[in-house]
């Protein structure tokens, strides 16, 4: 008979193993596991369905697969996944609500279950799920729920279409459920369909016209086709839009417009009639000056829909006045809008006032960080936008470490600031920044950019600490994608030749629209062959009729000057639509300076297009699509007419 284990002889024996409860401390998490795993061990009769609480996607898998009565499981599982919402984990959610144990549902279990992905799916983001899931249903389907979810679930229904890429069904349902919902919110509504009829292709649009649902819809296609006409201005728009409403008088959206289309059938009315424009017209800044002024007048003389009778504009010139007592002057005499000032000290002055008694569209941006008063708008050449513009490129590209090249001085300043802030929200990398002065040794500055100095040092180190001489071949940093060139084309011509010269020529050079001088000359820009830049509609498009017009009359406008004289012809068109764009978040204004939209705080942004130079030629880029890591719309801070003059 063996003795007792002692204290002392458990300590000793190597045979002998405590208990696990004395060696190691289960957490309460743990048991309640270990616990959930019996109860599932000992069969579904011990698993209360209507009150067991799942801690994972896992186990209420587990219990509802354990469960022989399928309608039961199935109740539980959307039970759970609605629990899973409500604690926004949706990617639990997603997992039950995914599972084949629905194969065998009921119409009612798999509407909740539809309803339910929907939610999930949009709330995820979830494009393919979505594309899954509207694949099994039609616009109406929303119809089947209890009148109490009909707005909800016709509000997911038309995220998780918009989430699918299909906007057609989108509106579709939203036009239904303005027939069936008498208490949904009518213009909130229309201003959805609208939304989406917009973002629907002309193919997809003509395609569905001739079999849509019902009157409403036959309508609402109708109105979106109409005004999709590329050559139809604001004025024949809102022509448009009135003629439509005669013929459609008991639609619904004859009486409630979109908010977007009740602006545009409306700014005939509203559109300002006595315009200044403010501009300097002496001093450093008078060939800009001039430029906008004609660019203006140049634009209005176009402009069939401007009726001449009614309008009245005037100049003044701001190079020998102090602006805010023209201001108060302006603003005694009743204008309706002044254009200017285009100096940017002479901006800055109106930021001390909270509103403005009469708006002012300003040819510049205040500085960072300068809240705008109401009434203030903001338009410029800013060479903040194409910054953003080439970081953006980059990104689409792939190219997220780079070697930049920028002129030194305050423009310069701004410039790298704006590129460093978007290629940072893109999760790019500036390498190597290398300022440099016009005068500059260029060689040197290229071979700083490029690791070449490094390289030579680190060579000229070994040689003295080992007393022998190196064999030595410079090598070129490896860790860059690609450059970010910055400089006017006397000195980008000379640059892009040396980043060849010092083993660079493999690496793709994007630059601003400084580049160019903005008129071909093959012979001269060989040396650009392969530099990528972006520029205005006004000097990349092929197609350009009122370029072309006022080019015959007007030979002298050409380069910097034709990018300013565009920059006035905007402004005109700007003058009629800031309304517009200032309450509709989709407004666009395709401009001769880009694609015009309007930031929450008042400021143009502009979207340029894309070149390479080939054969020392520009050759325009198809567009790439924007990521939707891209960046807000942020405020420009300077114009490229600054620049020229701080540089002439």
């Amino acid at each position: 008979m063996m003795p007792p284990i002692t204290r002392r002889h458990k300590r000793n024996n190597p045979e002998y193993c405590e208990p696990a409860m004395t060696k190691y401390r289960l957490n309460l998490p743990t048991i309640a596991t270990l616990l959930a795993m019996v109860v599932l061990s000992a069969g579904c009769a011990s698993v209360n369905l209507e009150s067991h609480v799942a801690q994972t996607a896992n186990e209420a898998l587990e219990v509802a697969a354990s469960e022989a009565d399928r309608q039961n499981a199935q109740a539980y599982l959307l039970r759970a996944a609605d629990r899973f919402q409500g604690q926004n984990e949706h990617r639990d959610a997603r997992a039950l609500l995914q599972s084949d144990q629905f194969s065998s549902a009921t119409e009612e279990t798999e509407n909740q279950r539809i309803l339910l992905s929907m939610a999930s799916a949009t709330a995820l983001g979830d494009d393919r799920w979505a594309e899954e899931i509207v694949s099994g249903i039609a616009p109406d389907h929303f119809l089947n729920y209890d009148r109490n979810l009909i707005n909800r679930a016709a509000r997911l229904q038309e995220q998780t279409y918009r989430l699918a890429g299909d906007n057609l069904a989108a509106a579709i349902t939203l036009i239904l459920l303005a027939e069936a919902d008498t208490d949904a919110n009518t213009q909130s509504v229309h201003d959805d369909i609208w939304k989406n009829l917009k973002q629907t292709s002309d193919t997809q649009l003509a395609d569905r016209e001739g079999r849509a649902i019902g009157y409403e819809a036959q309508g609402w296609l109708e109105l979106a086709g109409m005004l999709r006409k590329p050559e139809a201005n604001l004025e024949e728009q809102g022509r448009m839009i009135r003629n439509w409403q005669n013929h459609w008088p008991d639609h619904p959206a004859s009486a409630i417009l979109p908010a977007e289309l009740q602006l545009i059938a409306g700014l005939a009315e509203s559109r300002p009639e006595k315009i200044t424009l403010a501009l300097p017209l002496h001093g450093p800044l008078a060939s800009a000056g001039a430029a906008i002024r004609d660019g203006f007048f140049a634009a209005y003389y176009e402009d069939e829909s401007a009726d001449r009778g009614e309008i009245s504009i005037r100049v003044v010139d701001t190079s020998d006045r102090a602006f805010p007592k023209l201001y108060d002057e302006l603003a005694n005499e009743d204008q309706d809008l002044i254009v200017g000032p285009l100096e940017k000290d002479a901006l800055a002055t109106l930021s001390d006032m909270t509103t403005l008694p009469v708006p002012v569209l300003g040819l510049n941006y205040l500085p960072p960080n300068t809240t705008a008063p109401a009434g203030l708008y903001q338009f410029g050449l800013s060479a903040e936008d194409e910054a953003r513009q080439i970081a953006n490129r980059l990104d689409a590209e792939g190219i997220d470490q780079i070697l930049v090249l920028i002129p030194t001085g305050e423009w310069g300043d701004r410039l790298e600031s704006a590129l460093l802030e978007q290629l940072a929200q893109n999760n790019g990398i500036a390498l190597d920044i290398e300022r440099y002065f016009r005068e500059d040794n260029l060689r040197a500055v290229t071979a700083d950019l490029l690791g070449i100095t490094v390289s030579r040092d680190r060579a000229i180190d070994v040689e003295r600490t080992a007393g022998i001489d190196v064999e030595f071949e410079p090598r070129r940093r490896q860790d860059a994608d690609g450059i970010v060139m910055v400089a006017e084309p006397t000195v980008a011509r000379q640059f892009k030749p040396l980043f060849a010269f010092y083993f660079g020529g493999d690496l793709p050079v994007y630059s601003p629209s400084m580049v160019y001088e903005g008129n071909p000359d093959p012979s001269r820009d060989r040396d650009l062959n392969g530099v990528t830049f972006t520029d205005t509609p006004w000097i990349l498009e092929e197609d350009n009729r009122f370029r072309d017009t006022v080019k015959e009359a007007m030979p002298d406008v050409r380069g910097q000057l034709g990018r300013l004289f565009a920059m006035g012809a905007d402004a005109w068109q700007l003058s009629k639509r800031l309304p517009l764009l200032r309450q509709v978040e989709d407004a666009t204004i395709d401009g001769q300076t880009g694609v015009l939209t309007m930031t929450p705080q008042g400021s143009i942004y502009r979207e340029q297009l894309w070149a390479r130079f080939r054969e020392g030629t520009p050759e325009r880029l198809a567009p790439l699509e924007n990521k939707e890591s891209d960046s807000e719309q942020t405020e420009p801070e300077a114009t490229n007419a600054e620049r020229s003059s701080s540089q002439e």
